[in-house]
């Protein structure tokens, strides 16, 4: 089993592939961790050496028995190490793999077609189909199109599906990663985000913005409306102090994300020193009703954190009255804080049920599995 992934560094984003990872060694799989993207061909051998280490030893560290690390190129190419030994090459890779699951768009033929089979895994439900189905991202075929996306392919969807047959396919948090731990007392309700992600995409005529600071602006009175302390950790750059003061004068704490400080540890603190997560999603998660749901949701859940979140569909998943509660206006959020600051032990028990129900990760890496490989 190879997976594609990201580097270790990159704080909430390595948790979604950590919890593949670690949900398919758990029932028993052979992990290889795989880095494709470009490389500085300055790089010594000792340098590579010890990233890959670094990687193992990340791996090693979250639980994985024993991981092995592939590089590659975007292409496919030879890299400049592959008689290092350090490292399993592309084509040890796929000769040792009997699925290649793709879960962070590798474009390349030369890349996807080495291996038996492949799985392409789509977090981004609605926005990716249409860029697949615009040409805006052209991605190599698979054999096989997983989507977060409840409604993607179904009737009645607005999304097109970009001539692809999709499964719905949860995202998935491993739960000993991810235990309960006591909530503090006056904490806030956090999220992480990028506030700002230059994506605009055209939609019945017009371009519409598709960041999360666009989310956030419509419901920027919340924490003055609400008992509940509210606080975002956003990537920002210098020239968003007018963003901080406007929202610091709306009651929300700002906390600034410092790239190299934000590790996978330390956004692991964060989400269990939290007393809850509150989230606006990205507009066209709203507006096709992708029932789409963030794993980094269900980091805050697994915690025994209650989620109050915008709706983004109709989920067969989500009840929307206990553990999450989910919202489509300003009032409707504050009143589903204030629901959950008046029953908060039992809304965060049900949190935990979910994730336990729906989004573990050894019974999707199973279910996975089992239709990749059919």
């Amino acid at each position: 089993m190879s997976a594609s992934a990201c580097r270790t560094h990159s704080g909430g984003l390595a948790w979604m592939y950590l919890s593949w990872a670690q949900g398919l060694d758990a029932i028993g799989c052979n992990v290889i961790w795989m880095e494709a993207e470009r490389f500085d061909p300055s790089l010594s051998e000792d340098e590579i050496g010890r990233a890959v280490a670094e990687i193992r030893e990340f791996l090693i560290s979250h639980g994985l028995r024993s991981p092995q690390v592939a590089l590659a190129s975007n292409t496919g190419a030879a890299l400049p190490w592959d008689d290092s030994g350090h490292y399993l090459t592309l084509d040890e890779a796929a000769a040792q793999s009997d699925l290649f699951f793709n879960a962070a768009y590798h474009e390349s033929p030369n890349v996807i077609n080495r291996f038996r089979r492949s799985a392409f895994f789509d977090g981004d439900p609605g926005v990716m189909q249409l860029w697949l189905s615009r040409g805006d991202l052209v991605v190599a075929p698979h054999d096989i199109y997983f989507t977060v996306g409840e409604t993607v392919g179904k009737p009645g969807c607005k999304i097109p599906d970009a001539g692809l047959e999709w499964h719905f396919m949860p995202p998935a948090v491993y739960l000993p990663s991810w235990p309960v731990v006591p909530a503090p007392v006056g904490g806030h309700y956090t999220t992480v985000s990028n506030w700002w992600s230059r994506e605009w995409i055209e939609w019945d005529g017009k371009f519409l913005s598709n960041e999360k600071r666009t989310a956030f602006l419509e419901y920027i009175q919340v924490p003055k409306e609400t008992s509940a302390s509210l606080e975002l950790s956003l990537t920002l750059g210098d020239s968003d102090h007018e963003d901080v003061a406007r929202f610091e004068a709306n009651c929300w704490n700002i906390r600034p994300i410092i790239s190299k400080d934000w590790t996978p540890a330390a956004y692991h603190r964060y989400v269990q020193q939290s007393r809850g997560e509150f989230s606006c999603a990205k507009p066209f998660y709203v507006l096709l009703d992708t029932a789409w749901i963030a794993d980094r949701t269900l980091h805050y859940m697994a915690s025994g954190r209650p989620a109050v979140l915008q709706d983004t569909g109709p989920s067969s998943l989500l009840p929307g009255d206990e553990g999450v509660i989910r919202f489509r206006s300003p009032s409707e959020a504050a009143k589903a804080l204030e629901a959950v600051e008046a029953d908060y032990d039992r809304h965060s028990r049900r949190a935990r049920q979910l994730v336990e129900e729906h989004f573990d990760a050894t019974k999707l890496a199973k279910r996975m599995l089992e239709r990749a490989l059919s």
